[in-house]
């Protein structure tokens, strides 16, 4: 005989309450700063993405990513994107990626934006693609900082191809901004974004060469600190007179001793900190001119004005410091972040409308894109941002090293004539 239970519906319904609440406890507890990871021993493809939005007063992202594909024909596809609006940004990004199988191929994209005061960024790529032939490797990393203030940037590659074709069947790209490839292969991504030309004088002129500039006065020290720590420069920008709490100026003994390394000597002017209207570009340019014959500075060599980022600019004041350069026996220059977003890009394109011979003849000496501090050896490919159709004369591509206290930079082939030499 069959009875009914009059108890069994409630004793249903409390084992449902107690699995339910079981499931969203073990899905909210679960970790989620763990690294994103990725392991495949049959599959063929992996791919993993990113994008990551901070705004605040300290800001802290961290992303890892680990793939392993032990199969023919692997594909690995990592895109991360980050962006902190505030101070404080620190990003560190790490991809591992390890391919076992013929036919490998890894591609990883980076872009990092930071908008704010202070920032370090930290990206490190290693890809690994064992017994493979016809594989491909492309890395691609964007750091766009609109910080004025502390930025130290770190990108390590490193890429080991162990090949079972010859070398023709492996290429490795490796990009730093607008896809600027290194050309490394089998090993980590090191170039200094070096070429040849052709010279008037019949011999080789590099197209661009390294150099630092800094507001602290040379010495043999400090000079033997930047070649043991950096690279051997040759180029050495210095300032003007002393600014106090800014800078120190050129001393003639640091002439002596630059010129004597072989270093050329590249000339600033910082003293403004309001860089708008004709008058007050004039006026500027006419204390900089009387600055440069009082400490013997040679005609033909270019002043340039330091267009801080915090400066109010506009393109009279422009016009006024390039027109009355012009008139003199040196040549006009401008530094500053030339970026199309930034004021000093838009006017100096409102201050060539006006008198077209600033775009050909007025040096633009731009600290955009800011990749960060290397050593010569690990300088990134030359690659700076200005106006179209402006007469570059270097990238500072790095601010504020910690160590000699410096900054690093390629400087163009187009200032060389322009430079405070030995000769």
């Amino acid at each position: 005989m069959i009875t009914e239970n009059r108890f069994l519906p409630y004793i249903l319904s409390f084992v449902l309450i107690v699995f339910t609440a079981f499931t969203f406890y073990m899905f909210g507890s679960m970790d989620r700063t763990e690294p994103v990871t990725a392991s495949s021993d049959s599959s063929v493809e992996g791919e993993s993405n990113s994008s990551s939005t901070s705004n605040g007063d300290s800001n802290e992202i961290s992303n890892s990513i680990e793939n392993e594909i032990n199969s023919e024909n692997g594909t690995i596809d990592n895109t991360i994107t980050n962006e902190i609006n505030g101070a404080n940004g620190d990003i560190d990004n790490n991809i591992d990626n390890r391919i076992n199988g013929e036919n490998g191929d890894i591609k990883n994209t980076i872009e990092n934006i930071i908008n704010g005061d202070n920032a370090q960024i930290d990206n490190n790529i290693e890809n690994h693609i064992n017994n493979s032939s016809n594989n491909l490797i492309d890395n691609s990393i964007t750091n766009n900082i609109e910080v004025n203030v502390d930025v130290n940037v770190t990108n390590n590659i490193t890429n080991n191809i162990e090949s079972s074709g010859t070398e023709e069947d492996s290429e490795t790209e490796n990009g730093n901004g607008d896809e600027n490839g290194n050309g490394v292969q089998n090993g980590e991504g090191n170039g200094n974004g070096e070429g040849n030309g052709e010279g008037t004088n019949g011999e080789d002129t590099p197209e661009t060469v390294w150099g630092v500039d800094s507001a602290s006065i040379t010495t043999d020290e400090m000079l033997m600190c930047v070649r043991e720590n950096f690279g051997d420069p040759e180029v050495w920008a210095r300032y003007l007179r002393d600014k106090d709490g800014v800078s120190y100026g050129l001393r003639q003994d640091e002439v002596e001793l630059l010129h004597s390394n072989d270093i050329d000597i590249m000339v600033i002017w910082n003293h403004f900190e309001d860089a708008t209207g004709y008058e007050k570009g004039q006026s500027q340019a006419n204390e900089a001119i009387e600055e440069a014959r009082e400490f013997g500075i040679p005609e033909g060599v270019a002043i340039f004005a330091n267009v801080e980022p915090i400066y109010p600019i506009d393109s009279g004041f422009l016009l006024g410091w390039y027109e009355t350069l012009a008139e003199s026996e040196y040549e006009s220059g401008v530094y500053g972040i030339f970026h199309p977003d930034r004021d000093l890009y838009i006017a100096y394109e409102a201050a060539a409308e006006e008198n077209p011979d600033l775009m050909e003849n007025n040096y633009v000496w731009t600290s955009s894109p800011n990749h960060g501090i290397t050593t010569e050896d690990n300088a990134p490919d030359y690659n700076p941002e200005a106006p179209e159709g402006s007469l570059i004369a270097g990238w500072q591509y790095g601010i504020d090293a910690e160590t000699c206290n410096i900054d690093t930079n390629h400087f163009d082939s187009n200032v060389f004539d322009a430079l405070w030499s030995n000769e």
